[in-house]
Formats: C-alpha cells, sequence, structure tokens
C-alpha cells in the first residue's frame, strides 16, 4: 500500500463515542489549532493495539484522497493510529537507501538499540531501506537534513 497519500494528524483525544455502529468508534482529537474527528472501524491499524483512552496523545494518518463529509469539525477516516508518549514524535515517510526521507528533511542514524519491527509487531531482521516506515522518535539536530536515532521503526512492508 502507497502512504504518501496520508496526512498526519497529532493531538490529544479529548472524546470517544460509538459512530454509526458498534464496531465503529467516533475519536475527537484536539491539536493545537483545532479540534478533528476520526472514525476508528475494523479497518484501522493501530499500533501495538493500543487502547485508545482520553487524553492520551496520539498522531492519527487519514488518506487525502478518500471523500470527507462537509461537516465541522472535521471527520476522517483513520487509517493509522500511533500512541505517543511525552515529547515523542512519529514520521510516515519513505526512506531511501541512505535512511533520508523522502522529501529530505530527516535522517535516521540506527543503532543496536533501535527497535525495529513490522505493523503486525514482528521483529524485522533486514535493514529498514527503501521502504515506507513510521519512525518514533524524541529529539533531531537542526542540521539539513534533521538527523535522529530513532527508538522504534514500524516498517510497512508492501502487500
Amino acid at each position: 500500500m502507497a502512504y504518501e497519500t496520508y496526512r498526519q494528524v497529532t493531538g490529544t483525544i479529548r472524546d470517544i463515542s460509538r459512530g454509526d455502529d458498534c464496531c465503529r468508534l467516533l475519536v475527537s482529537v484536539m491539536t493545537d489549532k483545532e479540534m478533528v474527528q476520526f472514525v476508528v472501524s475494523q479497518d484501522t491499524q493501530i499500533i501495538d493495539s493500543a487502547r485508545l483512552r482520553n487524553g492520551m496523545k496520539i498522531a492519527a494518518f487519514y488518506d487525502e484522497n478518500l471523500p470527507t463529509p462537509a461537516v465541522y469539525p472535521p471527520r476522517y477516516q483513520a487509517e493509522l493510529i500511533a500512541a505517543l508518549r511525552r515529547d515523542q514524535h512519529v514520521r510516515l515517510a519513505y526512506f531511501d537507501n541512505d535512511l533520508v526521507s523522502d522529501d529530505q528533511t530527516l535522517k535516521l542514524n540506527l543503532t543496536p538499540f533501535t527497535h525495529v519491527v513490522t505493523l503486525n509487531g514482528q521483529r524485522f531482521t533486514c535493514r529498514p531501506a527503501d521502504m515506507e516506515l513510521l519512525v518514533y522518535y524524541t529529539t533531531a539536530t537542526f542540521s539539513i537534513p534533521a538527523q535522529t536515532t530513532p527508538q522504534k521503526i514500524v516498517v510497512l512492508c508492501p502487500e
């Protein structure tokens, strides 16, 4: 699956309610600027099967090519959700053979302590290069591209 059309919204969960049926949730997320709602269905990938709860900081990804209702606050179908710890960031991008993101803004410096797994949580034993990656990190340099030593990498293997 190609993730280049995914857009990220980072914020704190303010409310979780039942969606249109019992198999969907409507999650309200407060960003720095506005409230955004996400429909979480059985097709939504939630990293580490984290149980969503009020007050949790998350990064939710939606496909900008999918139709969205013209409502306020904006409502998107969540494709991928990552729970974040304090001061943690996440980046979804294609990283080349040199582990530089496709927009040339982030370079990964791997260590033996970098936890690298597949989307279903299994250990990834190859080098995570030339692939779509979901990268968890806390700090990055101010260089161009910024450099970081990720805490965790989730490899989004092609289907």
